[in-house]
């Protein structure tokens, strides 16, 4: 497999866990909302106000498609990009999908306080997020090849998604 692909709901740990990997294996970090940011020169939140969450997805699947044909990378995926099947089938038998799984309670804690993510910017923050998590779980379930908690620190996790892909440590 050539890339590790990190997927899960917002705030799991994707982007930080990523981060650890890359430092302990010599692999390069992408994390996919600001690959997306970076070509499209404005911020994800940005995005969504001018082109709405399909034109969000448009270039969500794009960024799929491109980092698919890079190699030697860990990718944190965005927590939507996993629920459409037409980006799972970009990677699915050619890098290894990782679902960091984490509690909702868990990630109610680690996002309490978070004002960047366009889907959580509502006075009914907590219902969204429990009825957003309960449909998207199952998507993250069905794509990833391999499941690892992701409710230690993220160097813990970093090592037991290592260590269950067989990555050489640096």
């Amino acid at each position: 497999m050539d890339n590790i692909v990190l997927c899960g709901f917002m705030g799991c740990g994707k982007s930080t866990v990523g981060k650890n990997i890359a430092r302990k294996t010599g692999k390069i970090f992408v994390d996919m909302d600001s690959y997306i940011e970076e070509k499209a020169d404005m911020r994800v939140s940005e995005i969504f106000e001018r082109y709405g969450e399909d034109g969000f997805r448009d270039m969500e699947h794009e960024a799929c498609t491109e980092l698919s044909e890079m190699k030697n990378l860990i990718i944190a995926s965005g927590g939507g990009a996993f629920t459409y099947r037409r980006n799972v089938e970009i990677f699915k038998g050619k890098d290894t999908i990782v679902l960091l799984d984490v509690p909702l309670e868990i990630i109610k804690i680690r996002l309490k306080n978070d004002k960047t993510r366009p889907l959580l910017q509502q006075p009914n923050k907590d219902e969204i997020m429990k009825e957003l998590y309960e449909k998207r779980l199952p998507l993250y379930k069905n794509a990833a090849d391999i499941v690892v908690s992701g409710k230690n620190t993220p160097l813990k996790t970093a090592f037991a998604v290592i260590d269950a892909v067989n990555i050489t440590k640096k």
